[in-house]
C-alpha cells in the first residue's frame, strides 16, 4: 500500500509537467520544425506562438486568478476549535536551513488568527513534497517559528508526514480526532489553493471554513502586463496544477 502511494505521488509529479503551457508550446514548435507539410508547419508555428504568448502574460494569468480564487472569508465571530495550516510556505536554502518563501503569508495569517483568539489551537500539516524522501522537512522549521512567534507548544499540533493535499486531510483528521477537537475548522492556505483544498477536506468528511490568503494576482493594469515574463508563466503553472487537481479530486 505504501509502495502504491509512493508510485502515485511520483507519477503525479512527472505527468504534471506535460500539462504545463511551456510543454504545449515546445511540442508545437518541435512539430513545426520536423513536419514536412507546409500548411501544418505554419499552423503549428502560429499555434505555438499564440500558446506561449497567452500563457506568459500577466493579463491572462491575473484574469484567471480572479475567477478561480475564493473571496476573503467573512467569519461569524465565534471561536473555532482549531486552525488547519497547510504547508508549502517554507523552502530550503543552500546550507540546508529553512526560510519563508513567497507563500509565507499563510503562516502569519494563521498565527494572527490564533493570537486574535479566533481559534484555540493550530494544526500544521506539511512534510516533504519532494520526490526525494530524505530532503528538507518543513515541520522542524515551523515548530521553531511558532515558538519565536510566542505560540505555546500546548496550542500546536504537528503533522510531518503529508506530501500532498490529500495526505494533509487524511493525517489532519487523525490528529484532530485524537485531540478531541470538533469542527468546523479554519482552513488556512493560499487563495489559489483553497478551492481544491476545501474540496479534498470535504471528501475526507472534515468540516472546514476556507480562509484564503496570499493572493497573487496584481490589482492594477499596466503595460507590463501584456509583455511576456516568467512570473506569469509560473502563475499559470500554479493554476493549471490546481484545476487538474480539483478535477481529479472531484471524480475520485
Amino acid at each position: 500500500m505504501l509502495f502504491c502511494g509512493s508510485m502515485y505521488f511520483i507519477l503525479s509529479k512527472v505527468l504534471l509537467a506535460f500539462a504545463m503551457p511551456l510543454f504545449w508550446a515546445f511540442a508545437l514548435f518541435v512539430y513545426a520544425a520536423i513536419t514536412r507539410k507546409g500548411k501544418q508547419k505554419q499552423k503549428a508555428l502560429i499555434a505555438g506562438i499564440i500558446v506561449f504568448y497567452l500563457f506568459s502574460i500577466r493579463t491572462t494569468a491575473d484574469g484567471f486568478a480572479r475567477l478561480w480564487d475564493k473571496a476573503p472569508a467573512q467569519l461569524s465571530g465565534k471561536k473555532y476549535s482549531a486552525i488547519i495550516l497547510l504547508g508549502g510556505f517554507v523552502s530550503e536554502d543552500e546550507t540546508g536551513n529553512g526560510f519563508f518563501n513567497w507563500a509565507g503569508n499563510r503562516y502569519y495569517t494563521a498565527v494572527n488568527l490564533l493570537k486574535d483568539s479566533t481559534a484555540g489551537r493550530i494544526l500544521f500539516t506539511g512534510g516533504n513534497a519532494s520526490l526525494y524522501p530524505d530532503k528538507f522537512n518543513e515541520v522542524s522549521f515551523v515548530k521553531k517559528a511558532f515558538r519565536q512567534s510566542g505560540v505555546a507548544d500546548s496550542l500546536v499540533l504537528l503533522d510531518s508526514n503529508a506530501r500532498n493535499t490529500d495526505e494533509n486531510a487524511k493525517f489532519s483528521k487523525v490528529l484532530l480526532q485524537k485531540s478531541g477537537l470538533k469542527g468546523p475548522y479554519l482552513l488556512v492556505t493560499s487563495a489559489f489553493h483553497v478551492r481544491r483544498a476545501a474540496l479534498i477536506f470535504k471528501k475526507h468528511n472534515i468540516e472546514v471554513i476556507p480562509y484564503p490568503c496570499n493572493y497573487l494576482e496584481t490589482k492594477h493594469f499596466s503595460t507590463e502586463a501584456i509583455i511576456p515574463n516568467a512570473d506569469a508563466i509560473e502563475l499559470w503553472n500554479l493554476y493549471i496544477k490546481e484545476v487538474i487537481g480539483y478535477v481529479v479530486a472531484l471524480v475520485r
